[in-house]
């Protein structure tokens, strides 16, 4: 085994440990004063999964009738109008170092100061938690490879922080995380073998991949298609709800492999239909879920867990996955080949 191999296997195996840290660690007393619905908008940004780790935040502030927008570091400084006197921007990175999260970090402490600023990083020396009038620490510790602990950590972190900003009850929401790093403990227990599943897939005939996540698992799907371009060079890409009809829709058939992200209930307006429809088509369909779509096979996750739980046990299904196409690509999980752990270049 590789040092890259063990690197990320070691991440991936450390994650309820993280979780657990997560839930142990205070949070900044400063939280407790945000007043969310005083501001012209509430702006989530970052690059890549903690962009899309901001999802079910971004859900969450929305279903309140509060005007929060999510938008990537990149796009925000090419659009800097957004941000006023007047909004707060939750920016979340894991280094705090990234190329676009300093350039907004710089551009924040000038003419174009916001109201208020959080950072959710795990380098509270960064130039993201220098800018910050609000520093959310992940806890996540030292991560060799790609997004693994630190993702599972921003969901957790971030979940944490806004129950204590709309006054809920933070006991409860730590139970939780604890008992999803319990969840994650017993599937890397077992340590499901996806070679052969990977294999197949890989090996047919113009083979062509999509994940597809509806509501919050839409994070999952695209975290879970970042990370597998990343560390098995498998050109992976994903999608939201019903946008994979839009176009995309005319790569189904045979040689497509779809892994859906949903919560397997009537709670999904689009995955049941459209997984009837992939089936029908020849592709190979596969849940990663509670329950399966009808004609789909299971890539389980916890029955009757919370959501956060369905989220991190699931993005934990697609890190195994990742070695299982990694061992079909013949390349060594987790290592960068071009890039880097942190991308520091605009």
């Amino acid at each position: 085994m590789s040092n890259e191999t063990s690197s990320y296997i070691d991440d991936i195996r450390e994650q309820p440990a993280a979780l657990r840290r997560q839930a142990d660690a205070p949070l900044p007393a400063a939280l407790a004063a945000v007043d969310l619905s005083g501001h012209d908008r509430i702006v989530l940004t970052g690059m890549g999964s903690s962009d899309y780790a901001a999802v079910p935040i971004e859900r969450a502030l929305a279903a309140r009738g509060l005007p929060v927008v999510r938008i990537d570091a990149g796009q925000l400084l090419d659009v800097p109008d957004r941000v006023t006197d007047r909004t707060l921007v939750w920016a979340t990175s894991q280094s705090g170092r990234s190329g676009e999260v300093a350039a907004l970090a710089d551009a924040l402490t000038g003419a174009r100061k916001p109201a208020l600023t959080i950072a959710t990083t795990d380098d509270t020396s960064s130039p993201l938690a220098a800018m910050a009038d609000i520093v959310l620490e992940l806890h996540s510790g030292p991560e060799a490879t790609v997004s693994t602990k630190s993702y599972l950590n921003t969901l957790a972190a971030q979940q944490r922080a806004l129950t204590v900003m709309t006054g809920g009850s933070l006991g409860a929401v730590d139970e939780d995380v604890r008992r999803t790093a319990d969840d994650v403990a017993r599937l890397l227990d077992a340590w499901p073998d996806t070679d052969a599943f990977a294999a197949e897939a890989w090996n047919a005939p113009r083979s062509r991949f999509a994940y597809i996540g509806i509501g919050d698992d839409a994070a999952t799907a695209l975290t879970g298609a970042l990370i597998t371009k990343e560390s098995a060079k498998v050109p992976v890409e994903g999608f939201v709800g019903g946008a994979f009809r839009h176009g995309p829709y005319e790569l189904a058939g045979p040689g497509l492999t779809a892994v859906l992200f949903g919560p397997g209930n009537s709670d999904d307006p689009f995955l049941p239909g459209l997984a009837r429809d992939l089936v029908a088509s020849g592709a190979t369909v596969r849940t990663v879920g509670p329950t399966a779509y009808d004609g789909t096979e299971l890539l389980a996750t916890p029955q009757g867990g919370s959501a956060l739980a369905r989220l991190a046990v699931g993005s934990v299904r697609t890190q195994l996955l990742t070695l299982g196409f990694a061992a079909a690509t013949g390349e060594v999980p987790g290592r960068f080949r071009f890039g880097q752990k942190v991308t520091a270049a605009l």
